[in-house]
């Protein structure tokens, strides 16, 4: 009696394989769950638990606490003293980062890898130490014979000093990623220098130029350092983040709170609004 052995069937390798392919996917899941449930975590010790506490502490008198707080006069000229100098900040660093981002990058000139690293040098110096080095230049005893003490415009300046490399590294890495064929092509058919930056670079950098720009909104709405100095300790020179800072000093951290609290809600804003007009442009692109 003779015994048939059946042959093996081409679909036993592919159901080996696709029994391995699931196992990997179940282990990458269990790896991939674990590394997000880390990422929230760290996220929240570091950034949503502490500014979920300092909202909670802007509202321990309740909302008409914390409204009593923020419509201060001094709380409201704080405040639009820091908007209307960020918002200025965020406009003159658009303009100013995309000049120089397209000078390091478009412009070979000696020392460009110099200036590459000055620009980088607000991000690494404490900021009251840009405070004292801008007070140095534009204080009482100015060099230059500029004397800014006091003024908004040493607001500006100081926000300028140190907000600069957002824009600059925003737009900086995108101009170095564009085809300039479409450029050169423009170039042979007539257009000018200035229409094709105008018509064919400048659309491909707004993403850039205004994600910079919010950032540099954003980080000045925050200042303290490098404007406690130039400023003077002058009330009319006093930006959110210092009448918080002095509210601490006299131990009213519900008032100290809510003007964080303000700061925060307007940085948000701006960051989401610019989220949203970016996702509609992708998607009408």
């Amino acid at each position: 009696m003779s015994t048939v052995v059946e042959p093996a069937t081409a679909a036993s390798p592919a159901r080996t394989r696709a029994a391995r392919d699931a196992s990997g996917a179940a282990r990458l899941g269990v790896g991939s769950g674990l590394g997000l449930g880390m990422a929230v975590l760290w996220l929240s010790l570091l950034v949503l638990i502490p500014l979920a506490a300092v909202v909670a502490r802007g509202f321990t008198g309740g909302w008409n606490g914390f409204w009593d707080n923020i419509t201060d006069p001094s709380a409201v000229r704080a405040l639009r003293l820091t908007v209307v100098s960020s918002l200025l900040v965020a406009a003159i660093n658009a303009v100013m980062g995309t000049l120089l981002a397209w000078v390091l990058v478009r412009d070979p000139f000696p020392g460009r890898r110099l200036v590459d690293l000055i620009i980088d040098i607000p991000f690494a110096l404490p900021t009251i130490v840009a405070g004292l080095v801008l007070l140095a230049v534009y204080g009482t005893d100015s060099p230059v014979g500029i004397h800014l003490l006091g003024t908004q415009r040493a607001i500006v300046l100081g926000l300028l000093f140190v907000t600069l490399p957002f824009a600059v590294r925003s737009v900086q890495p995108v101009l170095m990623a564009l085809d300039t064929e479409v450029e050169q092509a423009a170039a042979c058919l007539g257009a000018s220098p200035f229409t094709i930056f105008r018509r064919v670079v400048l659309p491909l950098l707004l993403p850039a130029i205004a994600s910079g720009a919010t950032l540099a909104f954003a980080r000045a709405m925050g200042e303290y350092g490098s404007v406690l100095l130039i400023s003077g300790g002058l009330s009319r020179t006093k930006v959110s983040s210092m009448y918080a800072y002095q509210k601490i000093e006299n131990f009213d951290f519900p008032a100290a709170a809510a003007t964080a609290t303000v700061l925060l809600a307007v940085s948000l804003l701006v960051i989401v609004g610019l989220d949203l007009l970016q996702r509609a442009a992708a998607r009408r692109g």
